[in-house]
This record gives C-alpha cells, structure tokens and sequence, in this order.
C-alpha cells in the first residue's frame, strides 16, 4: 500500500529492504574499512527527513565507521543480533542483543566492530541536524554535513580529499 501515490509503503520487512549501493562515502584510505558493513536506509524508504534510520550489519572484521563524535547530531544504535564491541575514547564495552547505546552531539567519540566469527546486526538513529560536523580523534579525517545533505571530507588541515 503506498501513501499519497508516492510509492511509499506503510510497512516492511527491515530485513527487505534494499540495501544502500556503497558501503560508505568515506575517501580512501578509509572506505575500504567499511567493506563489511551493509546498511538498509530505513528512514529514506518512508520519506523520513528529520532523522534517519537504519539496519546496519557488520560481517566478522566489519566496522560500523571510523571512531568519531558528532557536532550536533545525536545518534542511538539498539543491537538486534551478535555481540559487537563498542569502542569509544571513554573505553570499551561488548553489546549483546537488546542492548543500546546513545551519544549525545559532541559527546564521546565511538563506533562499533565486529571481532566475532558471526554477523552483527543493529539499528542505528540520527538525527539530520544541518551543520553538523564529524572530528575523528585517531585519523586525518573531518566531515561536514553540505547543504545538500552530503558529507565533504577534509584533512584536519583543511585539505580535501
């Protein structure tokens, strides 16, 4: 069933959604990182512009993204299946299913990996709070959100890549 005829569903399965076509918009060296991870953009399949949902899964080695924080946007993740590790510049923590986690805009840096043998699935939340920017403390990288929702990534010296 689609709403207003714009062949948005009410309903589906997560799991049947298509999932997105790149594993990441990073630049090399760092998009070959994320080889393992699969995300399903939920929220963009309902039309959702004030935060984005999605299924993420992490193979065995996978990385949700590169340790970092968020300017302005808030982000929650909720683990569905495996036992990921959450890695943050506060520490460590193994997750396992049903638990979740939330890091508040300019809050402890974090990602996800997966150092089991078994696939990782979770959601992950954000917001889409305009002027955002990603600082990752243990790479040459920085990222700020473009007016047309599209991240442009730096050298911490301004360079682009």
């Amino acid at each position: 069933m689609n709403r207003d005829n714009k062949n948005i569903p009410l309903a589906i399965k997560a799991e049947d959604a298509e999932p997105r076509r790149t594993p990441s918009s990073y630049p090399e060296p760092f998009f070959s990182r994320m080889a393992g991870r699969e995300k399903r953009p939920l929220g963009d399949l309902f039309g959702l512009r004030n935060f984005g949902v999605n299924l993420t899964k992490l193979r065995a080695g996978g990385e949700s993204s590169i340790l970092h924080r968020h300017s302005r946007q808030d982000e929650f993740i909720y683990i569905v299946s495996g036992t990921p590790t959450l890695v943050t510049d506060a520490g460590e923590i193994e997750l396992s299913p049903g638990m979740c986690a939330g890091f508040p805009a300019a809050g402890i840096a974090h990602q996800l990996v997966n150092r089991t043998d078994d696939a990782v699935t979770y959601l992950e939340i954000g917001d889409r709070t305009p002027g955002d920017e990603g600082t990752y403390p243990q790479d040459d990288l920085k990222a700020a959100l473009g007016p047309d929702g599209r991240w442009i990534y730096t050298h911490k010296d301004g360079r682009r890549y």
